[in-house]
């Protein structure tokens, strides 16, 4: 989805990746609470260290800007502490994240499975989780020598608990990422 000359509508989220601007509808309510759900069963034990290991900055569309990548927003991120010790308050995330979760629908698949992908690839983003929103599934993988491979199970779906890479230290129902009436 490729960004027309007058800018995206106030409902359409913009995204530069290496120069180039693309353009995407932002969260409806289900995508949106999807987002949540997992922030706060990942932002808990790993951000604020309740009841987890801590850690981590886990953020929820956080602004990242890099080089050629000026606006850079994934559905999560997180980083951790050891590399970024102190976030910076007032500007964007100039630190490549160690781990993204993008949460998709059918008419963004594309974007994600293929130039999401490439992009954080490049980068050198450590774990990818896509969350396939319609197929209500989850997927996690690893980079490992310029490729994804798939993290554990790899894909969870429907009703299971999820413990994976890099967050195995807790378990969370995929159930709570939809909404009751999607399950």
């Amino acid at each position: 989805m490729t960004e027309s000359t007058h800018g995206p509508p106030l409902n359409v989220k913009r995204e530069i990746l290496d120069g180039v601007p693309y353009t995407q509808r932002r969260f409806d309510f289900q995508r949106a609470r999807a987002a949540q759900a997992l922030g706060m069963h990942l932002g808990s034990p790993f951000d604020i260290g309740w009841r987890g290991p801590g850690g981590w900055w886990i953020l929820i569309e956080p602004w990242i800007a890099l080089p050629d990548s000026p606006e850079v927003c994934p559905a999560l991120a997180g980083w951790r502490r050891e590399r970024m010790p102190e976030p910076p308050l007032d500007n964007a995330i100039t630190i490549v994240p160690d781990w993204v979760c993008e949460i998709g629908a059918l008419r963004t698949r594309q974007y994600h499975l293929v130039t999401k992908h490439r992009f954080y690839m490049k980068h050198g983003v450590t774990w990818l989780w896509i969350v396939e929103f319609d197929d209500r599934l989850l997927r996690t993988l690893v980079a490992y020598n310029g490729l994804w491979r798939d993290v554990g199970a790899g894909v969870w779906g429907y009703d299971d608990r999820v413990r994976a890479e890099p967050f195995e230290a807790i378990e969370f129902p995929i159930t709570d990422l939809w909404l009751p009436s999607d399950a």
